[in-house]
């Protein structure tokens, strides 16, 4: 007699005792997020800061009217006042091509009236177009992640807020920079993820992965920077940023760096894993947790191969003027790697790879203990047989383990009395053959 499985029953939940421990790991964390909020608030500002104009200077704006008149000079038509002036420009932008229509930042210094350059170059004025790519991207998080999109939006935002008003007046005051770092994380973390994929113990689950993974990359930054020396020194502004914020740790905004660095691709894959656990377990309600685990896993090799090269392109990508320069330099690939310019992106790629390779066993493990099962499965008896409804109803696999102690007696028992009914149903059709023959 053969029989197939339907899996009966509610998407798969953590149990109750489940969510009692996960809260009690998190908790605590945030608690500390919190204290670590109130005693890091940076509450002095920096001796000094940077003003962009001189004191007699100002900035306007203006549209470019004409082609460059030579290579360091261009017609401007300033916005406020409509007059046409020229503009000094440093030659590279000339040399790069100039477009009747640009639209000029400008530093306008009346006492250079009389030199000839009242009118020089500042920037780009780029408001506009960053506005239309901003509303293009919200609308079209918004068509397709709808709410979920909208969620995540905001805590895009309440990220952005906190990094603005917590972490670079802290760095900039001097407060320490791991512990600067780590409460910027978890401030960050537990409102993104919540906010954009609800309170549950799935989200819970892809969190505590992605504290893990934190620690990790936030343990091997710190030797990491110190061992190679990568004190960020070689930037230009680093350089410059001590003489308006003397409490600054120059070596400490590096490591820093790493660690937020990594931080979005860390919760990428956590979120992923666990949705990935969750997932599994509705298919498959009745899959041991060690089985539930390695499968996972297959999915996080699969993740881990494309996040690999995705988070070393990323960095290719922000570093790639720098390396055009290197490259013209006859170095070996080595002394290249090594070199002060690109070590430090270097440092930051294989740290945070690290991180977010580690986070994602820890998460997977984690999530197969967590989760609940959605139901055992509930055998179908072949057309003819008798209906067993009654006795195989389906019983949600989270309150499973819980039972199996009470119910291990009435388990066997259920089981003496199906082998009877097959041997009655055997012995009945038996009967009949014989009756049919001796007919």
């Amino acid at each position: 007699m053969s029989a197939h499985a339907h899996s009966h029953g509610p998407a798969p939940k953590a149990s109750r005792r489940v969510r009692v421990i996960l809260a009690s790991l998190l908790v605590p964390a945030l608690l500390a997020t919190i204290v670590g909020l109130v005693v890091l608030w940076p509450h002095d500002a920096p001796g000094q800061t940077i003003d962009p104009t001189a004191d007699s200077a100002g900035i306007v704006y203006g549209t470019v009217t004409g082609p460059a008149i030579d290579d360091s000079h261009v017609p401007v038509k300033l916005q406020e006042t409509g007059e046409d002036v020229v503009v000094q420009v440093p030659s590279e932008y000339v040399a790069a091509g100039v477009e009747i229509g640009d639209q000029y930042k400008i530093l306008d210094i009346p006492d250079a009236v009389l030199e000839g350059t009242q009118y020089q170059f500042l920037d780009f004025k780029r408001d506009v177009p960053i506005a239309i790519l901003a509303i293009a991207y919200a609308l079209v998080v918004l068509t397709v992640a709808r709410w979920r999109g909208l969620a995540a939006m905001a805590g895009l935002v309440i990220s952005f807020v906190v990094v603005v008003k917590f972490t670079l007046p802290a760095l900039l005051s001097g407060e320490s920079v791991i512990g600067v770092a780590l409460v910027t994380s978890a401030s960050v973390m537990f409102v993104v993820l919540y906010l954009a994929h609800g309170f549950n113990a799935r989200t819970s689950t892809a969190l505590l992965g992605t504290f893990l993974g934190l620690v990790i990359t936030t343990v091997l930054a710190a030797w990491a920077v110190d061992a190679t020396k990568v004190t960020g020194l070689l930037d230009d502004n680093m350089r410059f940023l001590p003489a308006y914020a003397p409490n600054v740790d120059i070596t400490g905004i590096a490591l820093c760096g790493i660690v937020l660095a990594g931080l979005g691709v860390l919760n990428d894959v956590t979120i992923t894993q666990a949705s990935a656990v969750w997932e599994l377990r509705a298919v498959s309600p009745d899959m041991s947790r060690l089985e539930l685990f390695r499968r996972g896993m297959r999915i996080g090799r699969d993740h881990i191969a494309s996040t690999v090269y995705t988070v070393a392109f990323a960095y290719l990508g922000a570093a790639l003027p720098m390396l055009l320069i290197i490259s013209l330099v006859r170095t070996s690939l080595g002394q290249t790697l090594t070199s002060g310019e690109i070590a430090q992106e270097v440092v930051r790629t294989l740290v945070g790879s690290i991180g977010l390779v580690l986070a994602i066993p820890a998460t997977t493990a984690i999530a197969a203990l967590a989760v609940g099962g959605s139901g055992v499965l509930t055998p179908v008896p072949e057309k003819g047989a008798p209906d067993d409804h009654d006795h195989d109803a389906a019983v949600p696999s989270s309150h499973a383990h819980d039972l199996a102690p009470q119910t291990g007696a009435r388990t066997g028992a259920t089981a003496d009395t199906r082998s009877a009914r097959r041997a009655r149903i055997e012995a009945s059709a038996s009967i009949r053959a014989r009756r049919r023959g001796d007919g």
